[in-house]
């Protein structure tokens, strides 16, 4: 079998899908993105072409070190983002190829069914009850939220009320029946998480979320000595060797790589093998597309420290456009009481609707984050 050519379609509302064709018939699929920097990731993987062009799409390991360490510069959001969707998309092939799932292929699976969570509040978090009120209907018993806007280097303590008052909300009208993650989204610099930190614990979340950026990792060392909530963070890492002082270090609960940045399933199974030895757990990032889910949810399969996944049907950014859109069956992720079954179909266990990918691409996107500034004018961390 030989890749014989590779598709890139830019869709709404912010997502980069990668066709693999073969010359017997087998197609996979990924989803290579970086959000905000699709044409960035685009042009990563039209680099690699010319080096895995009639190459045997089987041999996964091979061509996902040809792509990584054929390059004297390696690493980033990009590259990383770029081999990520091909490796799906090589999986993808492996398995239909094979006839069986993509989690079959890595040692088999391990559960039965997987825990999921939703995404509430939006970008300024509002409207959090009626927005986990409505979930909990939906039969979904987990959520999370931003915590804050802007948050400057010291700020007022008011914000963290309004963060306080706003979870309070959620559990007077839910109780413990609604798990409550908070990301931080890295907008919170060291002196204010540490107090944010402190102030979260009396509502027993599920985790927080990238306290502080990953570039300030070692403030997390400080963080947990204030709360004794899981901290969580990782979707901003992009390789096993990003993760590694991470670990070693010991002050993160739960670690976040994104199949879509993190080098693939190939890198992401690596780095939650790692993450086992430190008696850490999984929970993959995953505010994208179907592609990106359905590459999440072979590796939870498989992976015993995995304990919950992130999902963005009806998130937020998928204005006018959802992850189902572009599915031939779209009940592949309905959940129940707060899970999904684990697909049993071959490969990546979806069937892409490669006419609605064709003509969403005609469309395109242009999506970029907010810019925001501080009380002051500075700019602030989105």
């Amino acid at each position: 079998m030989k890749i014989t050519n590779i598709n890139l379609y830019e869709v709404p509302p912010r997502w980069l899908f990668l066709e693999m064709e073969t010359d017997e018939g087998i197609t996979g699929w990924g989803e290579p993105v970086v959000e905000g920097r699709t044409h960035t990731v685009k042009a990563a993987v039209e680099e690699f072409i010319p080096l895995l062009s009639g190459k045997d799409p089987r041999n996964i390991e091979d061509l996902w070190q040809l792509m990584y360490r054929g390059g004297f510069y390696r690493g980033g959001p990009e590259v990383m983002s770029a081999i990520a969707g091909t490796d799906q998309a090589l999986w993808d092939i492996k398995g239909k190829s094979l006839g069986v799932p993509i989690y079959e292929l890595l040692g088999g699976k391990c559960r039965d069914k997987l825990k999921i969570y939703n995404w509430i509040g939006g970008d300024r978090p509002s409207d959090v009850v009626a927005g986990a009120q409505k979930l909990y209907k939906t039969g979904c018993t987990a959520c999370k939220m931003n915590g804050t806007e802007e948050m400057h280097y010291i700020d007022s303590f008011t914000k963290i009320e309004e963060v306080c008052s706003r979870i309070a909300a959620i559990r007077d009208a839910l109780g413990y029946r609604m798990a409550i993650g908070v990301d931080f989204h890295g907008r919170v610099h060291k002196t204010m998480a540490k107090v944010l930190a402190r102030e979260l614990d009396q509502f027993h979340l599920m985790f927080i979320e990238e306290p502080v950026l990953p570039q300030n990792n070692e403030a997390l060392r400080e963080i947990a000595n204030h709360t004794s909530t899981p901290i969580a963070t990782g979707e901003r890492m992009f390789s096993r060797w990003d993760f590694k002082q991470l670990l070693i270090d010991g002050y993160v609960d739960i670690i976040q790589p994104d199949p879509s940045h993190a080098g693939g399933i190939s890198e992401v199974k690596k780095i939650a093998s790692m993450a086992e030895a430190f008696d850490v757990a999984l929970a993959p990032h995953c505010p994208l597309g179907p592609i990106a889910l359905a590459a999440c949810i072979q590796i939870d399969a498989c992976t015993p420290n995995a304990v919950i996944q992130e999902q963005g049907l009806s998130i937020h950014y998928n204005e006018g456009t959802d992850s189902l859109d572009y599915l031939e069956d779209k009940s592949i992720f309905k959940f129940t009481e707060g899970f999904i079954q684990i697909p049993t179909g071959p490969g990546l266990g979806i069937t892409v609707n490669k006419e609605k990918v064709i003509a969403a691409a005609k469309l395109g996107h242009n999506w970029k984050n907010p810019l925001w500034r501080n009380f002051d004018g500075t700019v602030a961390e989105w």
